[in-house]
């Protein structure tokens, strides 16, 4: 018998890639908007581990080995790609672990994407996301780049997520950039209320306590949030991309950057909610993906590589198998 927390996931993902595990090469736009057509599961990951700046894991990001492992073990869940880290110049070490893990992926017939994240600086953070975003399309989305077929697509286009910092790029900028681009890309922003932002082709929702902010007991999971963003998503953006998120707990106690911010797993609770909320609230509005947050960010402890959190002394659940 799946123990319940881990049940919930394996029905929010049991309509993936139905018993097949194989992963499709791309989403098309015709048979995406399906009525019955399911989101794929996607997992977010961070490629720094084994970077003296980063707590010790027990393996390095650039070790082909974990890579594959990792790749074969996400598969066997139902997971057809992951959504990895990127910083450009400013982090050679992930950009390296990224170039492993596109590598892989396309041996392993696994998806892989990249999402962006925002410089913080104030001067010049849009000139650097251009020349960014020029690297990446040079080094790994060009005909001859190692890997490219294993790059994410919607549409015959490739899916570029972005993650926010101190909000100073100008993505206009940006867009008027890889609108030069061959195929075009779709940029993807974290969804935040009330605040669309130019030249974004969708959102994703992701980890969050919502409005009522961050509780010290992590009782404030996200609810009101997703809820927010599934609603607004099919109300007010129906022709822009949804991607929905799935958490089963965040604890930022192990990052040098935490802010001892909490989400409590419920006993599992966490992930059985965020897990349906998206069937509930985004009956109309197609959705492609769905983003589990996160596969291995063990600093703000998210994530799901090693199982399921549960409650006192019982250890963690084993992540199920996530397709029949």
């Amino acid at each position: 018998m799946v123990p319940r927390p881990a049940a919930a996931l394996l029905f929010l993902l049991s309509w993936v890639h139905g018993c097949s595990h194989r992963s499709s090469p791309e989403i098309t736009a015709t048979t995406a908007h399906l009525p019955h057509t399911p989101p794929q599961a996607l997992a977010v990951y961070e490629a720094w581990f084994g970077h003296p700046k980063h707590i010790s894991v027990g393996y390095s990001s650039q070790d082909p080995d974990v890579i594959r492992k990792q790749i074969r073990q996400a598969k066997a869940l139902g997971i057809s790609g992951f959504v990895v880290d990127w910083y450009g110049y400013r982090q050679p070490f992930i950009d390296h672990s990224y170039a492993l893990m596109q590598t892989i992926a396309a041996e392993e017939n696994f998806h892989v994407a990249m999402m962006y994240d925002e410089s913080d600086n104030e001067d010049g953070a849009t000139d650097e996301s251009i020349e960014d975003f020029r690297l990446f399309y040079k080094t790994y989305l060009a005909a001859n780049a190692p890997g490219r077929q294993a790059y994410l697509l919607y549409g015959g286009k490739p899916v570029i997520f972005i993650f926010p910092k101190a909000n100073h790029t100008d993505w206009g900028r940006v867009r008027a950039e890889v609108n030069k681009w061959q195929p075009v890309p779709l940029l993807i922003d974290e969804y935040r209320s009330g605040r669309p932002v130019s030249g974004i082709d969708g959102y994703y929702a992701w980890v969050s306590p919502g409005p009522e902010g961050w509780a010290a007991d992590g009782s404030q999971w996200g609810e009101h949030y997703l809820t927010d963003f599934y609603s607004t998503m099919q109300s007010k953006y129906p022709d822009t991309l949804a991607i929905g998120g799935v958490w089963a707990t965040f604890n930022d106690s192990k990052a040098s950057w935490g802010l001892n911010r909490h989400i409590s797993p419920r006993c599992g609770q966490t992930l059985t909610d965020t897990a349906n909320l998206w069937r509930k609230n985004l009956s109309e509005h197609y959705m492609p993906f769905v983003l589990v947050e996160t596969w291995n960010d063990y600093e703000e402890g998210t994530a799901i590589e090693k199982g399921i959190p549960s409650c006192g002394s019982t250890p963690p659940q084993a992540f199920p198998k996530l397709t029949n």
